[in-house]
């Protein structure tokens, strides 16, 4: 069997509607644990150093829509092969996610990393030790032994140099294709990595000509996926990354999935997918959550007045306090309202002291089914574990429903009407 056809057994994307650039489909893939399908548009599970942030595995499952597919980080495990390796059975097992397939990124889109420190030869990851440098030797080894279905290609992400950008995303183009035909050439020698799906990272910053030269030279290799890797960085408008994203995925093939990391704000997310990308983590549940916030933003379709006694979710409009308008003064000065989006409330706020709401009317989510705003608002400012634990399962089972109705619009042919419901909550 060739590697392209080894590719369509480990990983097939069926596109079954396309409106616009913006594809609805489904990943059949195959790993570890067997074969699962993964619905597109969608996200992948998050999880820091292979453990959903705040939740144990048995609080996972009273989460309602809980991706198959879960994303763990290379920077985060590499320091931890020693201990992996003499477990022998894998990362998914080891951290009891056996039951998905297992996604492995470089970096964490969470934990920007200190630049200058790639070579020709290697990439510098950074974990809670320090710094690790891994040739596509080591990256190989890595991949013996924690086992992951779908793997990003070992790149080269920097592309920010003082007095010469346009040189570095040059750099950091050649560099990621040497390393992903290395680590292709590699992993054809053990017979247990010919099975991993590898995704391959479009490289070139904001250079649209290196970002084009990288996706198709990408898209030459026998790589099962691509991740548009680096949009999280600050370094360029919104606009202007929405603009690359589209050039860039008009040079891919349309029978691979593509991804992208850090780009998580649901107004963001739905311009990525008008201009073709399928996939996105869920790194913005969590910094949510990290935040002390609660996703509040509404996105399925009105529920029919004839079988409903009452709206299942409130008119989609900005948050308001329930006793009048908000005083300024009831704010904790120490609350940095500037990180702070309009699709979440902020649960250390005073107001929210005596709020006896849900976090948002209509969730079913075990919080709100359960505890009021104003028993997270006591947890948080007493500093209770159980506060993180809360706000996880309600961001993570909001973002994920959001998902759900984005595949619905797309299949109703109602995604413009979802899309200019979400922007009226965008800043």
């Amino acid at each position: 069997m060739s590697a392209h056809e080894l590719l369509r057994v480990m990983m097939k994307l069926t596109i079954s509607k396309v409106t616009g650039r913006a594809r609805l489909g489904v990943i059949t893939s195959r790993g570890h644990t067997g074969e699962k399908t993964l619905e597109v548009p969608g996200c992948l599970l998050y999880t820091r150093t292979a453990s959903p942030p705040h939740l144990t595995h048995d609080t996972l499952q009273n989460i309602a829509g809980v991706p198959p597919v879960t994303h763990v980080t290379l920077s985060t495990l590499a320091e931890h092969q020693d201990v992996l390796e003499e477990y022998k059975e894998g990362i998914g097992k080891f951290s009891g996610l056996s039951d998905t397939l297992l996604y492995c990124s470089i970096h964490d889109p969470v934990t920007p990393n200190p630049p200058g420190y790639n070579t020709s030869k290697t990439v510098s990851v950074w974990g809670s030790g320090g710094r690790l440098e891994l040739t596509p030797q080591k990256f190989v080894s890595l991949l013996s032994t924690l086992k992951v279905d779908w793997v990003q290609s070992l790149s080269d992400g920097e592309v920010l140099a003082e007095g010469g950008f346009r040189k570095r995303a040059q750099k950091s183009v050649d560099r990621s294709l040497a390393f992903l035909d290395e680590c292709l050439k590699l992993m054809s020698e053990k017979e247990a990595l010919q099975q991993i799906a590898v995704i391959g990272a479009i490289e070139g910053g904001d250079l649209q000509e290196e970002r084009l030269r990288s996706a198709r030279e990408t898209a030459k290799r026998p790589v099962s996926g691509f991740l548009l890797d680096g949009f999280q960085e600050q370094s360029a408008s919104f606009e202007a990354k929405l603009n690359l994203i589209s050039a860039v995925t008009a040079e891919l093939p349309e029978d691979k999935p593509r991804l992208v990391h850090g780009i998580g704000r649901p107004d963001q997310v739905l311009d990525c997918i008008e201009r073709g990308v399928d996939l996105f983590d869920s790194t913005f549940p969590y910094e949510v959550t990290e935040r002390g916030c609660a996703l509040s933003f509404t996105h399925q379709h009105p529920p029919d007045p004839e079988t409903s006694g009452e709206p299942q979710h409130p008119v989609l409009e900005k948050e308001k306090p329930c006793n009048g308008e908000r005083n300024e003064e009831e704010s904790d000065p120490e609350i940095d309202q500037s990180s702070i989006t309009s699709y979440e409330i902020c649960l250390k706020e005073k107001r929210y002291r005596e709020d006896f709401r849900p976090l948002l009317a209509g969730c079913t989510c075990y919080c709100c089914r359960n505890h009021s705003r104003a028993y997270v608002y006591h947890l948080l400012t007493s500093r209770e574990l159980l506060a993180g634990i809360l706000l996880m399962i309600h961001n993570f089972q909001q973002y994920f429903s959001f998902f759900q109705s984005v595949r619905r619009a797309l299949r109703d042919g109602t995604f413009q009407d979802l899309k200019q419901r979400i922007q009226r909550r965008a800043p």
